[in-house]
């Protein structure tokens, strides 16, 4: 016996308990047993997210539909993931990364190690118009540096978030940049500009306080025999040389020549694979094996051999299954529509335009929590929350902000979403391995939570919140008629 139509939303007590639960589980497992793997609560709660929609009229094969069609929107993105690990084994063993290192440790200094490495992520991360090939490459390197300078890894980890998810977000090449005003039906620019007054004075905030903190990390003395033991120990392993950063230059290239960034990784894989066998010495096979498994080392130094014995394809399919789990589990709580009825609740219980806006942001973060997929959180909440904007005068541009500033930077500070998944990999924070100190990168990553404080105190107050134009009010009166 159902207790809905087959497309109607569940009851809202119903529509709660599958996130309820899994939410549960998550924190017993994490919490509780100290396990960081959210793979089988995750796995649970589809169970259970089916179960309710077998109770509300629905067919398994329906559910099922919901839950691959998620996972297949993300393939895109879990190529990225494939070739990053492919970029890092191959960086490697090609010099690049221990090239960026060594002239990092050379260059920078610990004082301003945190504000510069954030405002070179997020100029990276503009040009290709990816958080995701930003952290894996240049955030890698940074961790290096970091490390070299005896900076906390978690202190690094954010830098790199905010630099990296904040350029993503007004990228233009971004797809989630181009994805909320899809969603939104506004303009692709208009909706830039106006994520610029909260982008902005968050990445100002957050680098004063980057910047405050390196002067912290460097009032003693520098430890100058750790950060030399690091240079020698690049120099004895590798043939280190500024032409070696050609790769990174090349991708960042083509990106500004507005090339896919699949083919454009792929071709920075290609290049250091080349550089690894005529300038490193390594043979075909050896580069296969980097590209697959990882590069590895013995420096004789014990932190540079954690940095450089890692990527390769195999080093991100835990992480790939974390996320096509929890892609799953997002894309069965959508088709079986609860979290429409939770967001269906929502709106219409909220008036004013600060209520509306805000609840489209913590919408965009509670969506990002439990479905575990920046997409969703972008896609869900812009169509259920365009109705509302339409009918109160507000421009949708400020539900296209909502959704970016609630999915796009929020994704990296929720460990079992694609986005926070992807760097605790990449960036090796060894999270799994029972080092959750280093989850400190969640708080410190300052500019990704700042922004949506940032946009509901404007929303609350009344500041940078543009009125619906004329067309806009005109279409949506087209449509009601419709």
């Amino acid at each position: 016996m159902s207790l809905q139509p087959t497309e109607a939303h569940p009851p809202i007590g119903l529509a709660l308990v599958p996130i309820v639960l899994t939410l549960a589980l998550l924190g017993v497992q994490i919490f509780y047993f100290g396990d960081f793997t959210p793979h089988i609560p995750l796995a649970i709660g589809i169970a259970l997210t089916s179960i309710v929609g077998l109770m509300t009229g629905l067919t398994w094969d329906q559910v099922e539909k919901g839950v691959f069609h998620v996972i297949a929107v993300s393939f895109p993105a879990v190529s990225v993931l494939l070739l990053v690990g492919m970029i890092v084994g191959t960086w490697i063993a090609a010099g690049t990364v221990p090239t960026l290192i060594y002239y990092g440790l050379a260059l920078l200094s610990p004082q301003m190690f945190l504000a510069a490495g954030m405002l070179l992520c997020s100029i990276v991360s503009l040009a290709l118009g990816t958080s995701w090939g930003t952290v894996g490459t240049v955030g890698l390197a940074l961790m290096g540096i970091g490390e070299g300078f005896g900076i906390p890894a978690y202190w690094t980890a954010a830098a790199v978030v905010s630099g990296a998810f904040f350029g993503d977000k007004i990228s233009p090449l971004s797809d989630t940049t181009n994805l909320a005003p899809a969603v939104t039906d506004t303009n692709l620019f208009d909706h830039i500009r106006n994520m610029l007054p909260t982008t902005v004075p968050a990445m100002l905030i957050a680098l004063v306080i980057y910047f405050v903190v390196g002067f912290n990390f460097g009032d003693g003395v520098p430890s100058f025999e750790r950060i030399e033991a690091f240079k020698a120990a690049l120099e004895s392993s590798f043939n280190l040389s500024p032409w070696l950063m050609l790769p990174a230059l090349l991708v960042v290239g083509l990106a500004v020549l507005k090339m896919p960034a699949i083919p454009s990784l792929f071709i920075g894989v290609v290049l250091a694979s080349m550089m690894a066998i005529f300038v490193q010495g390594a043979s075909i096979h050896d580069v296969f094996t980097y590209a697959n498994y990882g590069y590895s080392v013995e420096t004789g130094v014990e932190a540079m051999d954690k940095l450089m014995n890692r990527g390769g394809i195999q080093s991100m399919m835990w992480t790939i299954s974390l996320i096509l789990i929890a892609l799953g589990f997002g894309g069965a709580l959508e088709r079986t529509g609860c979290l429409a009825a939770i967001i269906s609740v929502l709106t219409k219980r909220v008036k004013s335009f600060a209520g509306v806006q805000t609840s489209a942001i913590l919408t965009s973060v509670a969506t990002n929590t439990v479905a575990g997929d920046p997409y969703l959180s972008i896609a869900l909440p812009g169509r259920m929350f365009r109705p509302v904007y339409d009918r109160i005068g507000y421009s949708r541009l400020n539900l296209a902000r909502a959704t970016e500033e609630g999915g796009t930077i929020i994704s990296p500070l929720i460990p079992w979403n694609a986005g926070g998944a992807f760097v605790i990999t990449a960036l090796g924070l060894s999270i799994s391995d029972g080092n959750l100190e280093n989850l400190l990168y969640i708080p410190l990553s300052f500019a990704c939570w700042l922004a949506p404080v940032i946009g509901i105190f404007y929303a609350w107050v009344g500041w940078f919140s543009p009125k619906a134009e004329e067309e806009e009010t005109v279409l949506s009166a087209e449509v009601a008629k419709a």
